[in-house]
Parts: structure tokens; sequence; C-alpha cells
């Protein structure tokens, strides 16, 4: 096959690839469009569930959230704004992501749902990496960080730390970005293997960044190992190009094509542009440290216009810099050009003023000038809304319906858990499971941490938290200050003594209850979906259910039960 032949396959190619997703953006967009259009509640409500049925039946999501006529419109808001945002975000359409996360935000800030606030912070800085505004996704990622940090969720700030790791890599600052990537590699041995693959394949991004591409190749080694584990070939792939990056490096050019040419089809055939860009652009180097030029040239363009189509500018200038480094003999004014459009792109991504608010957020992590700044903003933003907020009248009556939907659900929960109540029983005589500190000492054999060193006192005292979770999770409400409430404790002295005694804070306790809790009823009671399910674990929403499992066990609900 001769040279224009290739080039002609691979813009055919990327047309297919543009045009793949368009008919499935189409019919999310129009629903966004009259959602957005739209004040009547009650129209806001069929809207909403259209939008969840939409994204269902593209498998975006694993069931579709049924909102009732009560729901606020406050919630309804949020659901769609934020799942939009991932929608397109996962569509690669970042501009369209940024600008729904920005309009979720607010809504979860208001309603004080700091899980919501964290995954909405994190999706608008993973965001505004792709469109290389550095300074908007670390003044983003640094509030999610501080978040995840007061709520002591290792998994939640092991991802933070990956995606600060990520912005210095990309605005060319690896010695920086090393030092949030090892803060996040001494957390492995308490995290999911999921976690751990992802802070193992930034860890091989960083160190090729720096020019160590020996430890970037073990650690794309070790993350490549681990998804095999998991059986999850996207990801698979994924750590396959980081080690093609590492091979590279170590002048193995010919074992980077052989894996480059293994994954580049695979991109292409699932759509994913990003990925199939970044490889394409590695492709190219490999041939030209191979002194295949033209070749070279192919993969290059092929890459610039995917990454000129998803506005990533970052990534664009990469190829631009290949695109002139592999022309400049043969063809010099084309050469010329694309060094001509490097330079435009890396003076507009490196300017003074992002590199002045790196050096000022590296400087200064950690310190309370961050905590006061996002608190300032914060206030900010929920002035700001409440100017948008309705007639009064509209929201008490919002709240008696509320409340009277809240009452029937309890009413048909505590029906449906009659047959729960044997297993609670069950749960507080294994509550050495509860803990995970206890399950590292039982499986190294080591007993100087296990219950049975527990004082009679502090035995009784984990027991009953346990008995009070589950009596609080029957109820349909599990939240740390009503735990310490029914225990006769301030939030205070609760969070010291289970610190003291289960090595975990209370949020973290009950979470783990309740995840636990779903898993045995996935387990044991067929005859129940996934929406009824979350309700019995005391999840108002599917989607918060959805997101909170997967955070925990690394796959959905409904893959579990397919797993299974």
């Amino acid at each position: 096959m001769n040279n224009n032949n290739k080039t002609i396959i691979s813009i055919v190619a990327g047309i297919i690839l543009t045009l793949l997703p368009l008919q499935a953006r189409a019919d999310v967009e129009q629903l966004l469009e009259q959602f957005g259009q739209t004040q009547q509640p009650a129209t806001l409500t069929q809207l909403a569930n259209q939008f969840f049925d939409e994204l269902h039946a593209q498998q975006f999501i694993d069931e579709p959230c049924r909102f009732g006529s009560a729901t606020p419109v406050d919630t309804l808001r949020e659901q769609v704004w934020y799942w939009a945002a991932e929608f397109f975000y996962d569509n690669q359409q970042y501009d369209r992501a940024e600008q729904y996360g920005r309009m979720a935000l607010p809504l979860f800030r208001k309603g004080n749902d700091r899980v919501g606030e964290s995954d909405c912070l994190n999706i608008l800085a993973i965001t505004n990496l792709r469109l290389s505004d550095y300074e908007e996704a670390i003044d983003f990622i640094r509030q999610c960080y501080r978040l995840d940090e007061q709520n002591g969720d290792p998994e939640r700030i092991a991802s933070s730390l990956n995606t600060l790791a990520s912005i210095f890599i990309s605005a060319n600052q690896p010695q920086e970005a090393e030092q949030y990537i090892k803060k996040g590699l001494a957390m492995l041995p308490t995290l999911s293997q999921e976690r751990q693959s992802t802070l193992l394949g930034m860890a091989s991004e960083v160190y090729h960044a720096m020019g160590n591409d020996e430890a970037a190749l073990d650690y794309a080694g070790q993350a490549y190992d681990v998804e095999q584990h998991l059986g999850r070939e996207y990801k698979s792939m994924v750590r396959l190009a980081q080690k093609a990056s590492a091979l590279i490096g170590l002048h193995r050019y010919e074992e980077a094509e052989q894996v480059l040419r293994q994954i580049i089809p695979y991109f292409r055939t699932i759509g994913d542009r990003q990925s199939l860009g970044i490889s394409c652009n590695k492709m190219g180097m490999t041939l030209h440290c191979l002194m295949r030029q033209q070749e070279a040239v192919d993969y290059y363009r092929e890459a610039a216009d995917i990454f000129v189509a998803i506005g990533d500018r970052t990534n664009e200038m990469h190829s631009r810099k290949g695109l002139y480094e592999s022309l400049w003999k043969s063809q010099p004014d084309s050469a010329k050009m694309e060094l001509d459009r490097f330079n435009e792109l890396k003076d507009s991504l490196y300017n003074s003023a992002s590199a002045e608010s790196l050096a000022r957020y590296n400087a200064e992590f950690g310190n309370d000038w961050l905590q006061q700044k996002s608190q300032a903003e914060r206030q900010a933003k929920r002035q700001a809304i409440m100017l948008g907020i309705g007639v009064a009248v509209l929201l008490l009556l919002f709240s008696v319906v509320i409340w009277w939907m809240m009452r029937r659900r309890q009413q048909h929960q505590s029906v449906v858990n009659q047959e729960l109540h044997a297993h609670i029983e069950e749960l507080r005589q294994q509550y050495k499971e509860l803990s995970v500190r206890y399950d590292n000492a039982l499986a190294t054999g080591s007993d100087s941490n296990t219950p049975d060193n527990l004082s009679e006192a502090d035995r009784t005292f984990l027991e009953k938290t346990v008995e009070v979770v589950n009596e609080h999770i029957l109820n349909g409400h599990a939240d740390a200050e009503s735990v310490a409430a029914s225990m006769n404790m301030s939030l205070f002295q609760f969070r010291q003594r289970l610190s003291a005694v289960a090595g975990e804070t209370p949020q973290n306790f009950i979470a783990m209850i309740r995840m636990r809790r779903a898993r045995y009823l996935l387990d044991n009671r067929p005859e129940l979906n996934i929406s009824e399910v979350a309700m019995l674990c005391a999840y108002n929403d599917t989607p918060n259910f959805t997101r909170a499992f997967k955070k925990t066990f690394g796959i959905t609900p409904t893959q579990y039960l397919e797993k299974k």
C-alpha cells in the first residue's frame, strides 16, 4: 500500500470516528436543550427521566434513574447537569463537559452533598486539563483534594493525587508531579486494585517525563498485570500505551512499534479518539527514530487532526513538533508551517500566568491559604445561587411532599426489611470484617491488632456501633452525626473513640457497613432490583448508590450481578 493510500485511509478513519457518536449525542443534546429551557417542575421531571432513559439505552449507566413528582427542582438539575458532564467527557466533547460541570457544582454545594461535590470538582479538573487550561484545572483539583482529605476517604484522596500529578505532567513540570504520585504510591496497600493500577500507570508517565524510563517501564508493567488480572481489556491497552512510551525512551523502537501496532487498531475500533491520537503520536515518534519519515508524517498528521477536532492543544502541540521534525528534510516549507503552529501553541499553553499559578499551588500545598480561598469561592457562589431561588411557598410545598414520600418509603422499607434483622446479628458477630486494618492483620498472621486483643469495653462499643448503624440504615438514613447521637456521644467523641478502636473514620465505617449490606442483598435477594437495593441501604437515588458501589468494589452493581 503506497503512502497516499495510507493517508486517505487515515483521513477516512478519522471522519468515521468523528461521526460514530453523533446520533447518540444529538438525542442527548436535544433533551438537555429542552430541559434547560423548561421551568415547570412536572415537565422537568419528565425530561429528567427521559434523559436517564437515553443514557441507559446507550449503556452509559446501568439503570435509568426515576424521579417522582415530589423531587425538588434543584435535585433534578443537579443530577442531569452532572451526568451530562460525564457523558460529554466520555464522548470527548470537553468544552460541553466543562459547561455542564460548572452548572452542577453550585447545586451539589447548595445541598451540602460533599461526595457529589468532590466528583463534580474532579471531572471539572480533568476536563480543564484536556482543554489545556492548567490554571483552572489546578484550582478545581485543589478544592477537590482538600474536600477528600476532610472526608478521609483514601480512594478519593488517591484519585485527587493522581489528577494533580497528571496536571503537572501536562504542564511540563514532572519534578513537581513526582511528589504527588509518591504520596499516592505510599497509599497502595489501602487501595482497591483499580485505583492501584491508575496510580501505577501515572507513575509510569511521571518517570518517563523525568527520563527514568527503566522505572517507567516497571510501573507500566505492574499496572498492566493488575488490569490483566481484573480482565479489563480497555485499561490493559492504556497500560500498553504507557509501556510503549517507556520503550521509546529506552530506544527499544522495534518493541515499541510492535506494541503500538497492537493497540492502535483497538482504539480505532472502539472510537476512543483521545487514546488513538496519543498512540498515533507515539507511533510517529517511533517511526521517526527508525528513519521512516513518511510513515511518521502519516501518523502525526492523523493525531493532529484528532486533537484539533476535540480541542486538545497540549497533544496537538506534540503532533506539530513531530511533523516539523519529520518534514524538515523533505518538505522544509511545510515543516516551517508546523513549527510556527507549534510555537503558537507553546506560547499559549505555557504562559507566565499559568506557571505562576502552578508554582503558587505547589509552594502552598496543604496551607490554610488554600482552604480560606476555597471557602471564599464557595461562599460567593452560594450567594449567586441564592439570586435564582424561586418562591418560598413552592419550596415549602416541595418539603411537605418530600416528607410524605420519605414516610411512604420508610414504611415500605420496613416491610421489605424484616428478614434482614437476623443478618444484623450476624454482622455484629462478624464485625472483624468491618475494618481494613483487621483484614490486613489477619491476612499476615499478626495478632497485635486483631479484635481478640480488644478490651471488653472496646468490643462492646464496636458491637453497639454496628447495631446502631444498621438500625439507622433500616430507618432510611445513616450519617455520622445521627449515629453519634444514638450512641450518646458528641461527633468529636465518637470519631475519636472509633478511630482508636477500629482505625476508621465514622464516614468510612458507616460506608463499609452500607456496602457490605448492599453486597449481601445482591447475593441473597435476587427478586430485588438495583433501585430497591439502593433504598434498603439508605440511598435516596440509584446514581449515588451506583457511584458509591463502584468506588468500593471497582464495578457497578449490574456488573457485579453479571459477574456473579
